[in-house]
């Protein structure tokens, strides 16, 4: 039995994701067709299609196969949830997932569009739904969350099979709690949030706690 998103095959068989060093995102290759670029992280890419919108195509770089099955099974551990994006199938290559409306948190920093406290709320509330399911709610940050109807949308669930805290979350929500007023409502140069991001991620290496992080961040603003 023909499915609706079977007549995508060809278009993604034109089209290779390679990855990247240094945990820079994926490079895509190839005549994208009637498909359109969505989303673009360090192992994947994930498309939607002209011709089956209601999905998306999360198609994986060549030498991260090995993640596919292993996202899939966590979507089917997570099971029917209005947390997450749906999984309908998974392919040697990619995922096909339900299209998810909305702008993520990070466009929404950019463009100035306001992010509830309700969306706050409902992250909180997912990574309690992920633990219960005996999952490890990781890697949940402002590209892989999406402002939906004022609700949250959390957008990809690879990482749940890792062990340990990366404590994004943990310092996102208490920026949002002790800081997100000073910007709320106003548009964000790209160029700071790539510059905190960036920051943020070298904060490791240097072993700086998250109030010296802000600190640096503060005096940017």
């Amino acid at each position: 039995m023909e499915n609706d998103w079977d007549k995508v095959f060809l278009s993604l068989s034109k089209i290779k994701v390679f990855s990247n060093a240094n945990n820079q995102p994926v490079t895509i290759s190839g005549d994208l067709d009637d498909l359109k670029c969505i989303g673009v992280g360090t192992d994947a890419a994930v498309f939607q299609s002209l011709s089956a919108p209601d999905y998306a195509f999360k198609l994986y770089a060549e030498d991260k196969l090995n993640k596919v099955k292993v996202e899939a099974n966590v979507y089917h551990i997570l099971g029917d949830s209005h947390f997450f994006s749906t999984c309908f199938a998974s392919y040697d290559e990619y995922l096909v997932l339900s299209y998810e409306e909305g702008k993520t948190l990070f466009d929404c920093i950019l463009q100035g569009i306001h992010i509830p406290e309700q969306v706050v709320n409902d992250v909180e509330n997912a990574r309690e739904y992920v633990r219960n399911k005996g999952l490890n709610p990781r890697d949940n940050h402002l590209k892989n969350i999406l402002l939906q109807n004022g609700r949250a949308k959390i957008i990809d669930v690879s990482e749940y099979v890792l062990p340990g805290n990366d404590y994004r979350w943990e310092h996102l929500k208490k920026g949002y709690e002790q800081y997100y007023h000073l910007i709320d409502g106003n548009s964000v140069p790209f160029w700071l949030v790539e510059t905190i991001r960036k920051w943020y991620n070298q904060r490791a290496e240097t072993s700086s706690s998250f109030e010296e992080f802000t600190k640096k961040i503060l005096k940017l603003l």
